[in-house]
């Protein structure tokens, strides 16, 4: 299956590691650090202008690749047709 990220980004669901809130995902130093390092090595592709709401993790080839992007966490979430475990039915 494939998730699409926004600005005709399109990825393979098996390739994404995570799927973060920017909000939040960057009051961690250790989170800031990786994504510092990530940006340095050129693995980091924004996919839009603004803010980014959300941050995508890939490993596309053996590489680390995070995605930014303007989509919620929960638009990603709705697009990958996945469910969080608490909304699973028993």
């Amino acid at each position: 299956m494939y998730l699409h990220l926004g600005q005709d980004v399109i990825v393979h669901t098996d390739s994404v590691l995570g799927v973060y809130d920017m909000d939040t995902a960057t009051w961690s130093k250790h989170t800031r650090a990786f994504m510092s390092a990530l940006e340095k090595t050129g693995h980091v592709v924004p996919l839009f202008e603004d803010l980014p709401r959300s941050g995508i993790l890939c490993e596309e080839g053996g590489v680390s690749v995070l995605y930014l992007s303007q989509l919620s966490t929960a638009t990603l979430l709705r697009r990958s047709g996945q469910t969080l475990p608490e909304q699973q039915a028993i």
